[in-house]
């Protein structure tokens, strides 16, 4: 493996400040702001040595991604461009390099160039700026493995083969020979098989054949392999390191299937946007996304939607087993013959950069919700067809009849709520049929990729109700998605809350759009996500209601939707005899785990109390397996009591981020969601805050994330009103 120096200390941020790298040019407000603030160039400089020994190796320079426009100087010249905002810049130093003292110069311009994708249109999203990811100085020999395309063709059968295309840099132009040795090793670091070859040329093939005992990638069971290759040559030695699974994903026309099992998608889109920081989060901050995605949505799938994402990002889909729909970048504007000639090296870029990871399984070569382009979208599927053929494409649309280039037809289907725009009185389908939407007389291949979102935007501190048909719209798509046979499934829109330009959203440059808000708090909808993993992975039980007899239009909380993976739910309020409640599955017949749905005709005359009588405490009980497994306790008084802080994890790696949520709870520990108050928040030790000191609570909780400078304790002190002061203790490690 070529060595990798950090190179994300000691940068000069325009001439006057000190920065470390991931960085964001302008730290935007959370919301209300000018976006053109960060619409301009900015230039970072840093001054360094090459290492001892140098001379003789290949040195470069490795931006894993700028948004957006870069240009990289060595000692005052030039040495490389990059007009895309998503994939890594490589600059390669040697030649300019003196023994001594050397000046690097970035210059980061984040003006929407009308050349460059996604820009030229209109966009729903931000794309920020700054050198937002890390950097790196490579180190290597003057022949060097440069990336390894490694497919797995027939992981179906007993015995199973692995191809490993790889390709060699050689800027030195060294006569080109040596040995490669190639060690296939299990997920414990244990050989398993190993090959040689001599080299002949800028690429070799290598095969490996009768491997036995080969565990494959699975939602359910992910397991890797890495492939350990170790050139040796007369111009030095180089290693390289590549992880992989051994995987089949296919989509057809009854559905998709993962390793020949039918696999329903339920997933979400991403936007890889934070508050404040915009896209500067690290590491552990991509990681924790995959995870929430995971685990506490229980999604099978996630849409990078629209463009590619962090390899930390990828790298943790593939350990956890979360299915990726990557796509190039863009929003329904296509541009002239440049911006077309720089999407189709989107395509390359992403898919070259990606080709390896088991939990990408659909390649998105189509600008997303654009129009027809016969040439252009033939040329994208040609070149992602090229490079991988083991992997289908797709291209999101939202216009019906589309001409269907890709091997998947990508949908997104807004019907929904799309009566209410236009004014029509018929009720709306959650979902059409395909042959509608496609104008074909046959089934293809198809894939929802969007659904709700902008079609019904909640916020986390809206009035109940509008809390209750935000869940409703999304029970009643999912439910729709896993009863049509010949879909693979769909992809809501979206996953988080994201900063957006002045044309969209609700006016303070939010889209409020997902299902959790822009510090990842669950809404009452992404419970309707988390409800439909197994309950093996963990109960879950959500009653979806503020728990207040006038919060309503009307008295009281019926109907009371109870979002779960139980068997049953128990209401308890009172005194009064317990109400059992089973799942809905008159309305919802698809979903794995339908709701429980409590409606007034389930109880006696006044026993959840009429306007003017006494307001009762009230639990609501999950029955799993015959047994109370799991409750949720709702009082009729609440008050302000504790101030609960919780970081996603107590040790923090230096350089790294970490997220810490602040929730103002009642007496029985539910969030107060109409506590608006504000907290400040001091942070002492070894890391620093992003954005301001001071902010509101939003339903009730808010969040914050946290980057560890250095090492050693670091004390997080939340004041609120009268709570007072809650301390929690991080370590950087």
């Amino acid at each position: 493996m070529p060595e990798l120096i950090s190179f994300n200390e000691n940068w000069l941020f325009e001439g006057t400040q000190q920065v470390r790298l991931p960085h964001t040019a302008v730290e935007v407000p959370y919301h209300y702001f000018d976006e053109k603030c960060y619409q301009r160039a900015f230039t970072y400089e840093k001054t360094f040595t090459p290492p001892n020994g140098w001379q003789g190796t290949e040195l470069s320079l490795l931006l894993e991604a700028a948004m957006a426009d870069a240009k990289i100087y060595l000692n005052g010249d030039l040495i490389a461009e990059h007009k895309d905002g998503y994939t890594p810049i490589h600059a390669r130093l040697t030649d300019g390099l003196t023994d001594g003292e050397n000046h690097l110069r970035i210059v980061i311009d984040g003006s929407e160039n009308p050349e460059i994708p996604p820009f030229g249109g209109r966009i729903d999203y931000l794309c920020f700026a700054g050198i937002y990811r890390d950097v790196w100085l490579v180190q290597n020999a003057p022949l060097a493995i440069e990336t390894v395309k490694i497919e797995t063709p027939d992981v179906l059968n007993a015995t199973k083969t692995l191809t490993a295309q790889v390709y060699f840099s050689n800027p030195q132009k060294k006569v080109i020979s040596g040995t490669l040795e190639a060690t296939l090793k299990d997920s414990e670091g244990n050989p398993i098989a190993h090959t040689q070859a001599e080299l002949t040329g800028e690429r070799l093939l290598l095969q490996m054949d009768n491997l036995q005992n080969i565990e494959l990638w699975d939602v359910d069971a992910p397991h890797l392999y890495t492939l350990d290759l170790a050139l040796k040559s007369p111009h030095g030695d180089d290693h390289h390191t590549t992880r992989f699974g051994f995987r089949h994903a296919e989509f057809t026309t009854d559905g998709f299937f993962l390793n020949g099992r039918s696999l329903k998608i339920r997933g979400l889109n991403r936007h890889q946007s934070f508050p404040y920081s915009g896209y500067a989060i690290g590491r552990s901050g991509q990681e924790r996304d995959a995870d929430l995605l995971k685990y506490d949505l229980r999604l099978n799938l996630v849409r990078t939607s629209h463009y590619p994402q962090s390899t930390a990002f990828l790298n943790r889909c593939d350990e956890i087993g979360l299915l990726v729909f990557e796509e190039i970048p863009g929003w329904q504007h296509i541009g002239g013959e440049k911006w077309k000639a720089e999407s189709v090296e989107n395509v390359r870029r992403m898919i070259t950069r990606d080709w390896n990871h088991p939990s990408i399984i659909i390649w998105g070569v189509r600008i997303n919700e654009s129009e027809d382009d016969h040439a252009f979208y033939t040329e994208t599927n040609r070149v992602a067809r090229a490079l991988d053929p083991t992997r289908q494409t797709g291209g999101v649309r939202c216009i019906e009849d589309s001409e269907l280039l890709e091997d998947v037809y990508t949908m997104n289907d807004f019907n929904l709520g799309s009566h209410e725009i236009s004014g029509s009185n018929r009720a709306a389908r959650p979902l059409r049929d395909q042959r509608e939407v496609t104008g074909l007389d046959h089934d293809v291949p198809y894939l929802i990729t969007e659904y709700n979102g902008h079609m019904f935007p909640t916020k986390a501190h809206d009035q109940e109700l509008r809390q209750i048909e935000h869940v409703t719209r999304h029970l009643q798509v999912l439910n729709a998605a896993f009863g049509a046979k010949g879909t693979a499934g769909a992809i809501g829109w979206c996953a988080f809350d994201y900063n957006t330009h002045s044309d969209f959203g609700a006016g303070d440059r939010i889209c409020y759009h997902g299902v959790a808000d822009m510090y990842r708090e669950l809404k009452f909808a992404g419970h309707v996500y988390a409800s439909q993993g197994e309950p093996e992975g963990g109960l879950v039980l959500e009653p979806v209601t503020l728990y207040a007899r006038g919060e309503r239009n009307i008295n009281g909380i019926l109907p009371l939707t109870v979002l779960t993976n139980c068997d049953s739910v128990e209401l308890r309020y009172g005194t009064a005899t317990p109400i059992r409640g089973e799942p809905d599955r008159i309305n919802y017949p698809h979903l794995p785990h339908p709701p429980v749905v409590f409606r007034l005709e389930d109880f006696p005359e006044d026993a959840l109390g009429n306007w003017g009588t006494a307001w009762d405490d009230c639990e609501v009980v999950g029955i799993w397996n015959g047994e109370a497994a799991i409750s949720r306790k709702y009082c009729a008084a609440p008050l302000l009591t504790s101030l609960s802080v919780v970081p996603d994890a107590t040790e923090i790696a230096d350089g790294q981020d970490v997220r810490v949520m602040v929730r103002a709870l009642d007496q029985v520990g539910n969030k107060a969601r109409h506590a608006a108050d504000p907290v400040t928040i001091e942070v002492k030790g070894a890391a620093r805050l992003h954005g301001p000191a001071l902010v509101p609570l939003r339903a009730g909780s808010t969040g914050f994330w946290l980057r560890a400078e250095g090492t050693g304790p670091i004390t997080i002190s939340v004041s609120l009103g009268s709570l007072g002061t809650t301390e929690t203790f991080l370590t950087a490690i």
